[in-house]
């Protein structure tokens, strides 16, 4: 039976679209490359996640330059959220329109905050987040309160925040999806990187998924990888499918491209005939295009003569220099909690000797800067010799320095005065984005205001690919907003 809507991928933005369609009655299918991810005891020792990889994707892909890269993207039901941290942060109000950087100003958004609020609060009681409106000065507009009350802070995370307050700063509670208390009951870790094998955190298969599979119109099937997309003209006709060893073309009214803002262009590239030399959806060339990664900086801040006894951390932010602390008010960005690092963790990260990781894990606070990536077009992924080529050119380097600088000062400052930094690799997936953006001009753009492209009738894209800006905050609550958008418009189309 031929499904009326195909759904390529399950990660934040699938799964969230198949959960606001899954409601129409519609037939939707859902591909997914990889399988379920199946609790084992590694899934909860540091060990073997950090030190041995257990975890670790196999898939490769190469620089620019034609070195071997792993970028670290699970393939997995759910995608990257069953690693991720669980962070659902609303983009500020400011970063839909244009703003200033000390390297750029970015192009804004075809619509402002107030479009997508009410898709923001939609996706925070899907997701189930835990969070406090109040106390971020930086807070957009809320139509409603957070579902669940934030995920209280451990004794020596308080006193970070207490330290913080008494420099002027306006630490807030970091909004999370995770359910603490079934999270630790199968063991006291963190879950920032952690697989969620239980479904503790609020990820896209134990939220969204779980939503649509609720639905018997509704079907799931793992295993397969989306080769290619067939076109006729301005429609697409079919979507090539690997599975078990074999191939078979799938084929729906409605098409949409959820595979991550790496995974999608290079599949539009990849799908290049007679008609579309350049590849699907690409008239305008910005497809690969203008990708965009944080600009992240994990930091270690120790104190020899303190301990850190939390399980967690990761439970507060900063965003007094979100929107100033420039040499002339320049946007430097997000201060997030990561999750408690261990000795084994640091051990595996760093190369330490154990008994040296965990003397300075002890004795350590574990936090991180983040900053606005711009939009450059020349940043771009290729699809060339049957592999993913890689050619990211960061930008805005000099606000994440500051941004980084004032950290280190505030972590002095609180108490814990030897402060060690170091910036997160390519093999680190920071919220990859901008490869297929959104725009009102097809000249400049892949997609319209909703994710439709303005190339195909009936082509959808909705994933971080899609997003103009990559903004200074974790992309996965935005990306689930405009999947439940999009999922509205797409309805209103069929009634």
């Amino acid at each position: 039976m031929t499904p009326d809507v195909l759904i390529i991928g399950s990660g934040m933005g699938g799964a969230t679209l198949a959960a606001a369609l899954a409601p129409s009655g519609k037939r939707i299918v859902i591909l997914e490359r990889g399988e379920r991810l199946e609790d084992c005891p590694e899934a909860r020792d540091p060990a073997a996640i950090f030190g041995r990889g257990f975890f670790k994707p196999k898939e490769t892909w190469r620089d620019v330059s034609g070195e071997v890269l792993n970028p670290g993207n699970y393939a997995f039901v759910g995608g990257n959220t069953k690693f991720y941290g669980a962070v659902l942060l609303r983009y500020r109000a400011e970063d839909f329109a244009p703003l200033r950087h000390l390297e750029g100003t970015t192009p804004g958004w075809p619509f402002p905050y107030a479009e997508l609020e009410r898709y923001y609060q939609a996706a925070e009681e899907l997701y189930r987040v835990r969070g406090e409106v109040s106390g971020d000065p930086t807070e957009p507009a809320h139509s409603g309160p957070y579902p669940f009350p934030p995920i209280p802070d451990e004794p020596d995370i308080a006193a970070l925040r207490r330290a913080f307050v008494a420099q002027g700063l306006h630490p807030s509670a970091l909004p999370l999806g995770v359910d603490l208390d079934r999270w630790l009951a199968r063991a006291p870790t963190t879950w920032d990187a952690f697989p969620d094998t239980t479904g503790a955190k609020s990820d896209a298969e134990s939220c969204g998924l779980a939503e649509a599979l609720k639905h018997p119109n509704v079907t799931l099937l793992t295993g397969a990888r989306a080769v290619r997309l067939l076109a006729e003209g301005r429609r697409i006709t079919g979507v090539e499918v690997e599975r078990a060893g074999q191939r078979e073309t799938l084929s729906a009214p409605v098409v949409c491209l959820c595979a991550g803002a790496i995974l999608s262009a290079a599949l539009l590239l990849a799908s290049a005939d007679e008609d579309h030399p350049t590849g699907l959806a690409n008239g305008s060339d910005q497809v690969g295009r203008n990708f965009m990664n944080h600009n992240l900086t994990g930091m270690i801040a120790c104190n020899p003569l303190r301990r850190n006894r939390s399980i967690y951390e990761k439970t507060i932010q900063v965003n007094d220099f979100y929107l100033t602390g420039g040499p002339n008010g320049e946007p430097l960005g997000n201060i997030q909690m990561l999750g408690r690092i261990t000795g084994p963790i640091l051990a595996g990260e760093a190369g330490l000797p154990l008994w040296l990781a965990r003397h300075m894990a002890d004795r350590s606070i574990h936090i991180m800067a983040m900053s606005e990536d711009l939009p450059d077009p020349d940043s771009r992924v290729f699809w060339r010799n049957g592999e993913v080529v890689l050619d990211w050119r960061r930008t805005n380097t000099r606000a994440h320095d500051l941004l980084v600088k004032k950290l280190g000062q505030a972590m002095r400052r609180a108490g814990w005065p030897i402060v060690l930094s170091r910036g997160f690799p390519k093999s680190k997936p920071s919220h990859q984005c901008g490869t297929a953006r959104m725009g009102a001009d097809p000249a400049t753009s892949v997609v319209d205001a909703f994710g439709k492209a303005h190339d195909h009738d009936n082509l959808w894209i909705l994933d971080a690919s899609i997003l103009p800006t990559s903004a200074a905050v974790n992309p996965s609550l935005t990306v689930a907003a405009l999947a439940l958008r999009a999922g509205e418009r797409i309805r209103e189309g069929w009634q």
